[in-house]
């Protein structure tokens, strides 16, 4: 799979903008500032529908317009495809493919799947919970774009809950009050459902990323230490299975049982919840947990461990979406200003680690940047201009 056109129409910065691309490696070479990840960005939003910038889309419309536009031209075997994106903020998003509509953007989902590093993945590893929480549902969709919907029904469900138990709690505090809360076992039925399926999927991916996770590691950091992934559900340890030093592979509960878990946790924490005007249980309360030699890499890796792991995670999902059997839904490498981030070392085994897939797209400020193993095309980026040069 590759891209081999990409077209802007008032997204970020660009008014405009054309970039046909080839198999192999293209690098994108320009001063900070100039537009280089916006390009890259673009794309990774076409596989995801979703920035690895932002967490909302309207940063993503050009200032003055109301909607930007990504067409994306892609080959996959003898099969091409074009996908047609409009963003509207505030609004719905509308999808082409090959330019008819389709009743949803979400059923453009799959159709292009990416891997992308970039500096903010260094956040997943030393930030807070979400971005983990993110970092697993994004990969889920990638492989099983119906996650998407799942994952919508399950954050809007969660709104509407969190929206009765605020007004209970506000009730309770300042007006001594209390809240018909009747409809409240309705949502409690809806949340679970939901995620009990989200919750389902999450597990089995960390089951089968585990042991990608270990082995990019210590292909990263030359054997410098044991990464591990464990999941924390807010609906206990034995869920999750507890921290350990060593890759395990946990068993799964069913999507029956995961329901049962959560309405059960609902009902225990029903007071604490009326009280604190929130869902305490859920996937929206859960984290992923980074191991280094038995030890959170959150707060105990150094900077360069705390990288490796990064890259360990990204190269791993790459691993993992090349594996699921479809030789021609190898997800393109994306590589958003990486290397000025890396020692030497780590620069150099990134590169001989990826070049060799079928499509890799690299932003960098200098054209030194681009290490010797990922030599290839070359289009420069300058003050909005994008001009192939080689």
């Amino acid at each position: 799979m590759h891209v081999t056109h990409v077209s802007l129409a008032d997204f970020r910065s660009y008014e405009t903008a054309e970039l046909p691309l080839e198999p192999g490696v293209t690098a994108l070479v320009g001063p900070n500032g100039q537009g280089k990840t916006n390009l890259v960005e673009a794309i990774g939003y076409v596989a995801s529908h979703s920035s690895h910038r932002v967490s909302s889309d309207a940063p993503l419309v050009r200032a003055g317009a109301q909607r930007a536009v990504v067409r994306t031209a892609i080959q996959r075997d003898e099969r091409k495809a074009l996908v047609e994106l409009e963003i509207v903020p505030g609004g719905s998003n509308r999808a082409r493919i090959n330019r008819s509509p389709v009743t949803r953007a979400r059923e453009a989902l799959g159709l292009l799947r990416t891997v992308l590093f970039a500096p903010e993945d260094l956040a997943i590893v030393k930030g807070d919970p979400d971005g983990r929480r993110r970092f697993m549902d994004d990969l889920l969709v990638l492989r099983a774009p119906r996650f998407a919907g799942v994952r919508s029904d399950y954050e809007k469900v969660l709104k509407q809950r969190n929206a009765l138990l605020k007004t209970a709690a506000r009730n309770r505090r300042f007006r001594n009050e209390k809240t018909d809360l009747h409809t409240l076992e309705v949502w409690n039925t809806h949340l679970a459902t939901a995620g009990a399926e989200l919750l389902f999927g999450r597990l089995y991916l960390v089951r089968a990323l585990t042991p990608l996770v270990a082995a990019a590691y210590e292909s990263v950091s030359q054997g410098q230490g044991n990464a591990t992934l464990t999941y924390r559900s807010s609906l206990g340890e034995d869920i999750g299975g507890p921290p350990t030093d060593t890759p395990v592979q946990i068993e799964v509960p069913g999507r029956d049982v995961l329901r049962d878990r959560m309405l059960k946790a609902m009902e225990e924490q029903r007071t604490a919840e009326i009280e604190r005007g929130t869902s305490l249980v859920g996937p929206h309360r859960d984290d992923l947990l980074l191991s280094l030699g038995g030890l959170p890499a959150k707060g105990y890796a150094s900077h360069g461990e705390s990288w490796s792991f990064a890259l360990a995670l990204r190269l791993s999902s790459y691993d993992l979406l090349r594996g699921d059997g479809d030789e021609s839904a190898e997800p393109v490498l994306i590589l958003d200003d990486v290397f000025a981030e890396l020692d030497a070392g780590r620069r150099e085994r990134l590169a001989e680690m990826v070049a060799g897939a079928e499509q890799v797209l690299v932003t960098a400020a200098v054209a030194d940047d681009v290490p010797k193993a990922l030599s290839g095309g070359r289009v420069d980026v300058v003050k909005g201009s994008v001009t192939r040069v080689q």
